[in-house]
């Protein structure tokens, strides 16, 4: 299973703080870390790193965590080459900003290297309004639960592929909502609706 933004910065900061300190941070430095609200988010995230294989952990102890074989040999794992381009900077869309050179750089081997992520190029105007349009190439998570107001690709009747927004209603129902006043929302039975990923980012060519 891919794991999250979140987890994978969890991941990090374990093994970060390990190598600088020889011992495994507690829940409370783990949540000061990475500014995190609560302990029990903490162990939300834990419990969820431990079910996917990449965290161990030992009980009524207060440094017991320990990263499996599985994180460390994807750590290990050569990054596909050209998956990485500088980040100079950012720039204004509205009013002029000072230029202030960055040095650092973005990587697209979290979503290219991962197998649960694909891509596919929209067919139509119906997400126009969330600035996806006709032509651009899409990254999608593959999942099959879903969150109200994410952005999904789903399976409706067993034929009809479409990229929407998702909305559980009243009945068991499901509500695929388009970005597009123009466009009436699908609505089906949930049975009808197979969640087939999320979407991660939206690229597009403008050669």
């Amino acid at each position: 299973m891919a794991l999250t933004k979140r987890q994978k910065q969890v991941l990090d900061f374990i093994a970060g703080f390990v190598d600088e300190n020889g011992y495994c941070p507690s829940y409370e430095e783990i949540a000061h870390g990475l500014e995190l609200a609560s302990l029990a988010t903490v162990h939300k995230h834990i419990s969820v790193l431990e079910s996917k294989g990449y965290l161990k952990r030992g009980f009524n102890q207060s440094r017991s965590l320990e990263l499996a074989p599985k994180y460390l040999q994807e750590q290990r794992r050569p990054k596909p080459a050209g998956l990485e381009v500088p980040l100079v900077g950012r720039i204004a869309a509205g009013a002029p900003v000072e230029t202030v050179e960055q040095r650092e750089v973005l990587n697209f081997a979290d979503f290219a290297g991962n197998r649960d992520t694909f891509a596919l190029e929209v067919r139509g105007d119906s997400m126009i309004e969330d600035h996806i349009c006709d032509g651009d190439l899409i990254l999608v998570e593959r999942i099959e639960e879903a969150h109200d107001g994410d952005i999904v690709v789903a399976l409706v009747r067993g034929s009809e592929t479409t990229l929407k927004r998702l909305y559980r209603e009243p009945g068991d129902m499901i509500r695929l909502q388009p970005a597009n006043a123009a466009l009436k929302p699908i609505v089906a039975p949930a049975r009808d609706v197979q969640v087939q990923g999320r979407l991660l980012a939206v690229l597009r060519k403008y050669k």
